[in-house]
């Protein structure tokens, strides 16, 4: 697996500027992660097949009445996983991942959903499986865990977004559970790229076919490639970076249809760049926005 060197110097040089920028403002930050949180809630659980729209999911966040009758389950996914996303972005610590905090992490998952499973690793004759995919014996999920998390703590040289790759298809290959891999995996990495200074990214479930091959790839060990793993994590984290450097430097904002009409360039053109994270464009709730001031071009 390997990312291109020339995506590593840009993510690089984004942090760079992040950290500088982010110096004094945390309160800024905070508002972004809050007004991102139904975002990051949604798609999570949209991947797992969720029912739920984005408005709905930022009405169950904020104790407020749908308009619909809702699954009691999906209310307290949504909750729960809210109260994840929260709790984790105020109690980052340097420390190692440890077995201790993805059980307390599953615990608030799975709460008043399956309190039978909740908190716990599958137990003898627990099997599960993903499509045609069955995951290990139960009696494997706890010394496989712990030589993933000896891999991933002891190793210094290969650069973070591989790293972060690798555990979480190793996580979602042990499929520790017997409900809430997908979305503990995905918590997991945002903790992993908190831990280190970055911001948080969102898996979208518009990219689920992509997330999805991923694994395929990984059971075929499928190695030294740019794989669609760390194609979602470095497209994610780049626009992740983007979205805060903008409103970090108090850019006027507008969406790329109306920069694109505003500087009569091809709407296409800049819609296919967002995608590939070639001009500094981010999404709000799935619209793509861009600072007003970037200069195309230039």
């Amino acid at each position: 697996m390997a990312i291109p060197i020339n995506i590593k110097e840009r993510i690089k040089d984004l942090k760079k500027e992040y950290d500088y920028l982010k110096i004094g403002k945390e309160s800024l930050l905070n508002l972004i992660f809050e007004v991102e949180l139904p975002e990051s809630v949604y798609n999570s659980n949209a991947i797992e097949n969720s029912t739920l729209t984005i408005a709905e999911t930022e009405k169950i966040i904020l104790n407020m009445q749908v308009s619909r009758n809702v699954a009691v389950r999906e209310v307290f996914e949504t909750k729960n996983l809210a109260t994840i996303f929260t709790y984790l972005v105020h109690k980052i610590t340097p420390q190692n991942i440890s077995l201790e905090l993805i059980l307390s992490l599953h615990k608030m998952l799975i709460s008043n959903i399956n309190e039978d499973i909740a908190g716990r690793f599958r137990q003898k004759g627990e099997y599960v499986r993903v499509g045609g995919y069955i995951a290990p014996p139960p009696e494997q999920v706890v010394i496989m865990l712990h030589a993933l998390l000896a891999e991933y703590s002891s190793n210094f040289t290969q650069y973070i977004l591989e790293k972060i790759s690798v555990f979480h298809l190793e996580f979602e290959h042990i499929h520790p559970f017997c409900d809430g891999n997908g979305r503990i995996g995905r918590v997991l990495i945002n903790y992993q790229l908190l831990q280190l200074g970055f911001p948080p990214v969102i898996i979208r479930d518009k990219e689920k076919k992509f997330y999805y091959r991923s694994f395929s790839e990984y059971k075929n060990n499928n190695q030294g490639k740019y794989n669609n793993m760390e194609r979602i994590l470095c497209l994610g984290l780049l626009e992740s970076l983007h979205k805060r450097i903008t409103y970090l430097k108090g850019e006027k904002i507008l969406r790329i249809k109306d920069y694109a009409a505003t500087k009569q360039i091809s709407l296409s053109i800049l819609l296919n760049k967002a995608k590939r994270q070639t001009i500094p464009a981010f999404r709000e709730k799935g619209i793509w926005k861009i600072a007003s001031t970037y200069e195309y071009g230039a």
